[in-house]
């Protein structure tokens, strides 16, 4: 969860994941991991395919996220392409040894700590405590692991600060993917409110720190549309 903490400086939109293949997209894209991590951080790397420049991620018993702050916008639309190429052997989101993702795509929100659950409040003060910064109230990830029925909601066994919403296709497959964000938010966290917060960052990772795994994995043309504007189809 700490990874996701870097949200207070702020851009307008959500910057393409462009540039010179072999490098990272420029900021406000940044890479975070948790607060004095000695685990291997995941790898990100701009390359060029055939459908163009795209976002490798890469993990080996590794932990990591590409993180891109935002100034608090309506949630809208957000889409992308994604496709992994060598999937995790063994995870399980149910448990701890198994919390691991190939590729997931996450959204910061700003949802008021008062409508946070009190015991909820008080786990999320400890760990702010342990990590010195300022963590989340509300996250949810779009985790790409085909062995949960599509859609399925998904608390992070760590903290519930954390929603997964599972997707899933076919290895060595481009998928496009379009999500309403504000249903989303409902749909993950709706037992705590049905009153959709203003987006704080986006987040693109791959984790392999509990399996010791490896996986590999692209994300490509993700694209952010604020609520309010029209979508374009």
């Amino acid at each position: 969860m700490g990874a996701l903490a870097p949200c207070m400086a702020a851009a307008a939109i959500v910057a393409p994941l462009a540039g010179s293949p072999g490098s990272l997209p420029p900021e406000p894209w940044v890479v975070s991991g948790l607060p004095a991590q000695t685990l291997p951080v995941t790898r990100f790397v701009l390359e060029r395919q055939d459908v163009g420049i795209v976002l490798r991620v890469q993990t080996a018993a590794s932990y990591g996220y590409l993180v891109h702050a935002l100034n608090g916008v309506p949630a809208g639309w957000l889409s992308w392409r994604w496709r992994v190429d060598k999937a995790l052997a063994s995870p399980d989101l149910r448990r701890r040894e198994g919390d691991d993702v190939a590729l997931k795509v996450c959204v910061v929100f700003d949802m008021p700590r008062s409508v946070v659950p009190f015991v909820e409040r008080q786990l999320l003060r400890l760990a702010e405590s342990r990590s010195g910064e300022r963590l989340p109230t509300a996250t949810v990830c779009y985790a790409w692991d085909p062995s949960w029925p599509e859609g399925t909601v998904v608390p992070n066994v760590y903290s519930r600060r954390v929603r997964y919403i599972t997707l899933g296709s076919k290895v060595q497959s481009w998928r496009a993917v379009q999500r309403d964000l504000a249903a989303d938010f409902v749909r993950a966290f709706g037992d705590e409110t049905t009153s959709v917060p203003e987006v704080l960052a986006i987040a693109l990772g791959a984790d392999a720190d509990n399996t010791r795994g490896e996986s590999l994995g692209f994300i490509a043309d993700l694209d952010f549309t604020p609520g309010g504007r029209t979508r374009q189809e």
